[in-house]
């Protein structure tokens, strides 16, 4: 399966996993959980989508990279204590409590969690004298004398052994007590994932023509050449911040992440072509309606490698609009909660400021335990942010009015909120026409019914900014042509019917 059936199999699995009875008790007793045993090539996901499960779940993740740990680091060390057996003394080996197992119990302590996922990686990579005490882990869930909080669910990943000399084979035993996922490199999968991310369109583009240079290993006479899910999201965010500072994208830079020059080279040629579509092609003038001739016209004219990546252009614009409107209204519902704990507060509390100050701290107290917790995504910490300097301008505005009472200092604010949700709902009219005018230039420059129009429909589809602004503010230009191309579909689907009959 691809990472993202993994994703949905784990999240069903840890749900179920974490099902009670009636009377507060795991369904499924916590020695019968299997721990879950995902194998799968190097760079693929995997511990991306544990990130995603627990933000998506809401619980804790605590993750160990099990190369990196000794015997002692897992299992504890040994101490002496006393015991007393049939009125005879003795000194009895003891352990402290494992790393790992203590590391729960901090998240616990720190972020109020009960339940979450412990997820050990390269799981069958591990020392020669670790390797006993995993097994039993694996079959057990305790290092040493200790065992995994209930609640916790175990998770594993490892490599299978031609990506790894390091590997060792389980016995028949051991397998037998794992549910196993065997994941495989998917770049429309992981697509869907660079969206929500905001990989660099030049990335999602040239991909989208070479698919196999999505993720490949090769052994050479010079040794092993590779490209990886992880290489190619990591080189995005160094682009970006490349771009940003004006530093040049070079062949030697890319290189550093495509471990295989001849991918890397051919990235690199890419790049360059796509900077002068970018400064061509002017994607913020198509956005707001005032392409020129010029523009539809070498867009109508352009091979479909050009089409394609202008279409990566127009849809990295849009989305990131569509992520901007995400984010400004979780911070408008964030506000909301907010100022109604500040009024309840500005009733019994002469000091205005502290009020405010005090809902500062709890959203940055958000910010922290989730990151603690491992489970706050890129999404919810920029919305708190957006939140944070919301009220730190609302909190200076209480400092200069000095209003006389708590009514007066909750219509001030409110007044200000007002403004917010004011200009939330201008940002939405302005991405509703983004929309529009992108729509238009396509059927202008690539005609109804045609593949432009089709990618461009599908990838708005399946991203999930879009499907939420879709979904609540609705998109004519859209509706039309995703049910055109639904329409093209069904008749496709009738033909073939009918040509089955014919035979």
């Amino acid at each position: 399966m691809n990472i993202k059936q993994a994703k949905e199999d784990i999240k069903n699995a840890v749900s179920a996993y974490l099902t009670k009875d009636q009377f507060g008790n795991y369904v499924i007793p916590i020695e019968r959980q299997r721990p879950i045993f995902l194998m799968g090539a190097p760079g693929i996901g995997k511990t991306a989508i544990m990130e995603q499960i627990a933000q998506e779940l809401q619980i804790g993740l605590v993750s160990y990279s099990m190369t990196h740990h000794t015997r002692q680091s897992a299992l504890g060390l040994p101490f002496i204590v006393k015991k007393t057996y049939g009125g005879e003394e003795y000194s009895v080996s003891e352990y402290t409590m494992s790393e790992i197992i203590a590391s729960i119990y901090d998240l616990m302590e720190v972020t109020g969690l009960k339940e979450g996922i412990l997820f050990l990686d390269e799981i069958n990579c591990v020392s020669e004298t670790l390797a006993p005490s995993m097994l039993q882990f694996l079959q057990y869930k305790t290092f040493g004398r200790h065992s995994v909080p209930g609640g916790w669910i175990v998770v594993t990943a490892g490599n299978p052994p031609e990506y790894n000399n390091s590997v060792r084979e389980f016995d028949i035993v051991t397998w037998d007590r794992l549910k196993r996922i065997d994941v495989k490199a998917d770049y429309e999968a992981w697509k869907e994932y660079a969206y929500a991310k905001g990989t660099h369109p030049a990335i999602t583009t040239y991909l989208d023509i070479k698919k196999d240079d999505f993720y490949k290993i090769e052994t050479t006479v010079d040794g092993k050449n590779f490209v990886t899910a992880r290489g190619w999201s990591d080189l995005s965010d160094m682009i970006k911040l490349y771009e940003q500072k004006e530093i040049p994208v070079t062949e030697q830079l890319i290189v550093q992440y495509l471990q295989n020059k001849k991918i890397a080279k051919s990235f690199a040629v890419y790049y360059d072509l796509f900077k002068k579509y970018r400064s061509d092609y002017q994607v913020d003038k198509i956005m707001t309606g005032k392409a020129g001739k010029e523009i539809v016209k070498r867009a109508k004219e352009a091979k479909f490698d050009e089409r394609l990546s202008l279409l990566g252009l127009l849809i990295d614009g849009l989305v990131n609009v569509l992520r901007e409107v995400s984010a400004q209204e979780g911070a408008v519902m964030e506000l909301v909660n907010c100022l109604k704990l500040m009024r309840a507060d500005f009733v019994v509390e002469k000091d205005f400021t502290e009020v405010v100050k005090r809902q500062i701290s709890a959203e940055q107290k958000a910010i922290s335990v989730g990151k603690k917790a491992g489970n706050l995504s890129a999404d919810r910490e920029y919305m708190l942010n957006i939140t944070i300097a919301a009220l730190d301008e609302q909190l200076n505005l209480i400092v200069q009015k000095i209003p006389a009472s708590g009514d007066a200092a909750f219509k001030l604010l409110k007044t200000d909120f007002d403004k917010r949700k004011k200009a939330l709902t201008k940002l939405v009219s302005q991405t509703d026409s983004h929309l529009t005018n992108v729509f238009q230039f396509c059927e202008e420059a690539f005609a109804a019914g045609s593949q432009e129009l089709l990618i461009l429909v599908t990838e708005l589809t399946i991203n999930s900014y879009a499907a939420q602004f879709i979904g609540k503010y609705g998109c004519a230009a859209y509706f039309k042509h995703n049910k055109d191309m639904l329409f093209t579909e069904r008749k496709k689907d009738i033909l073939a019917e009918i040509d089955a009959l014919m035979k």
